[in-house]
Order: C-alpha cells, then sequence, then structure tokens
C-alpha cells in the first residue's frame, strides 16, 4: 500500500474483464492496490451503491473513481447522456469517490456537445465530485480519420477543468503523452496507466513499458512535481490463462506504478522535458 503523501494506485474493474466487480475488489486487495475505479456497465452491481459501499468495507480499499457509461458499448446503461453523467456523479458522492470520469460526446451528440463544458460544471458544483473528461482519438475509416468526437477528441487545448489521460488512447491518436501531459499541468487529475502500440489504430490497453507512450516518463514527472491525483491501471487481462496469471500482469502493473511514482531521489522536473 502506498504511504501518506504518495500518489494512489487503484485498478479499475474494466482490467479484469470478463470478470465482475466483486472480482475486482477481491484482487485489488490480495494484489495491494490502492483502491477501485468503478467503470459503470450492464453488471448489476456496477450501478449499485448499497453493494459497493458493502465491498469498499468488506475489503477496506475506497473507491477512488467512477468511470460513466459513456462508452458505445454501454449505450443503453442509464438513459440520455447528461442523466449517464448525473447518476454516475450522484453515485460517486454515495459511495465516497472523488472522481468522475467520462469521454467527451460523440459527434451525433451534438444538443449535448453544444453545452458539455458548461454542464459538468454545473454538475460538479451539484455533487460536490470532480469530473475528469478523458482523451480519446480519431476513428479511420478506410485508412482517413473521421471526426468521433465534439468539440474534439483531443481536451488539451479544449476549456475542461479537470482531464483524464488514458495512454491507449494517446498511442491511438499519434499523441504525445509526456508533452501533452506537461502542457495539462494542474488540469490533469487523474491517470489510466496501460500503453499502446497505435498499430492499425486499435485500443490495446496493453501492460505500462509495452508501447511507445513511455507512462515511466510521465509517471516520474508527475511524482517530481507533486503532483495530487490519481493513477488507475486500466490494461488488458482478458487472454490471461486463469487467476494466477491475471494477478501477475496487475502485480506487475501496480509495480511499475509505485516504481517511477517513488519520489525518492526524483529528478527535477525541468529534466524531463521531451
Amino acid at each position: 500500500m502506498s504511504g501518506p503523501g504518495d500518489i494512489p494506485v487503484g485498478l479499475s474493474t474494466s482490467s479484469v474483464y470478463p470478470l465482475t466487480v466483486v472480482d475486482t475488489f477481491a484482487m485489488a486487495h490480495d494484489v495491494g492496490y490502492d483502491g477501485v475505479e468503478v467503470m459503470v456497465t450492464n453488471n448489476s452491481v456496477s450501478r449499485d451503491p448499497s453493494r459497493l459501499r458493502d465491498l469498499r468495507d468488506h475489503y477496506q480499499l475506497p473507491i477512488l473513481s467512477v468511470h460513466a457509461p459513456t462508452l458505445l458499448l454501454t449505450q443503453q446503461v442509464w438513459g440520455t447522456a447528461w442523466t449517464k453523467v448525473e447518476l454516475s456523479c450522484a453515485m460517486a458522492a454515495e459511495v465516497g469517490a472523488p472522481t468522475v470520469v467520462v469521454h467527451p460526446p460523440f459527434r451525433w451528440q451534438t444538443g449535448y456537445a453544444d453545452h458539455f463544458a458548461t454542464g459538468i460544471r454545473r454538475i460538479m458544483a451539484d455533487y460536490g465530485v470532480t469530473i475528469a473528461v478523458e482523451n480519446m482519438y480519431p476513428w479511420r475509416v478506410r485508412g482517413r480519420d473521421r471526426r468521433a468526437y465534439l468539440p474534439h477528441w483531443d481536451p488539451v487545448p479544449l476549456e475542461y477543468e479537470h482531464v483524464t489521460w488514458d495512454f491507449s488512447h494517446a498511442a491511438c491518436a499519434g499523441s504525445h503523452s509526456l508533452r501533452s501531459v506537461q502542457e495539462l499541468g494542474s488540469r490533469l487529475r487523474h491517470v489510466h496507466l496501460t500503453d499502446g502500440s497505435g498499430a492499425q489504430n486499435r485500443d490495446e490497453h496493453l501492460l505500462p513499458g509495452e508501447g511507445n507512450q513511455d507512462p515511466a516518463a510521465v509517471l516520474r514527472h508527475l511524482a517530481a512535481t507533486a503532483w495530487d491525483g490519481t493513477v488507475i491501471a486500466e490494461v488488458s487481462t482478458r487472454k490471461a490463462k486463469g487467476a494466477g496469471e491475471r494477478e501477475q500482469l496487475l502485480g506487475d502493473t501496480l509495480s511499475f506504478a509505485r516504481r517511477h511514482l517513488d519520489r525518492a531521489g526524483q529528478p527535477d522536473p525541468s529534466s524531463l522535458a521531451p
């Protein structure tokens, strides 16, 4: 477990797919994570604050964040776009999670997109939680980039107060993660620790260090600058052959995070410029 003042490292429920929310808490406890991010899906436990509080209390692991059901695969969960955000924030407040992760609006959600930035500011004030908008990537159809998100897939130049940075998405977009994180500065509130190669525009969610985004450099930068956000492991373990191999992958991810977030002996931040 992390000590006082350390950057907490949590485990996303998506990292144990196709296993359940219950399995995530058990695995996070056994491996030594500092908490859990709950991705809201069709799984009933992921939408039940009472069950989530029971799991939190049983395993003595805080729920560090809630991921709203704003993915294509969860379009049928919790109704309209604004309802998804509001219910996610209400549940986060109820279970004590300080952060809600949302994706930017899809291009066909024009009414939602028109007032997205102002709407999430209002909801943050209403529920007392932080909404951190996640970086996405262009969709490529027949080799050409298509505009999938409004106003854009890249949150760096936009007016969002709080941002989540995902390394796998950055690889798909051809972004430079360290440069983007440095530009975001204090607007960065949340990190999805993973990696990607950017091959064939696939959102791979590789283990950190297996792709081209150099998450180690980003974590060292965050540690050296006394960043006070949260890191969440969001890696794919669906090809794991049994619980033992899955725990090993998640343990390796946690070790990677702790090693590069160790504030002792970090270099001066200016030396980490790309």
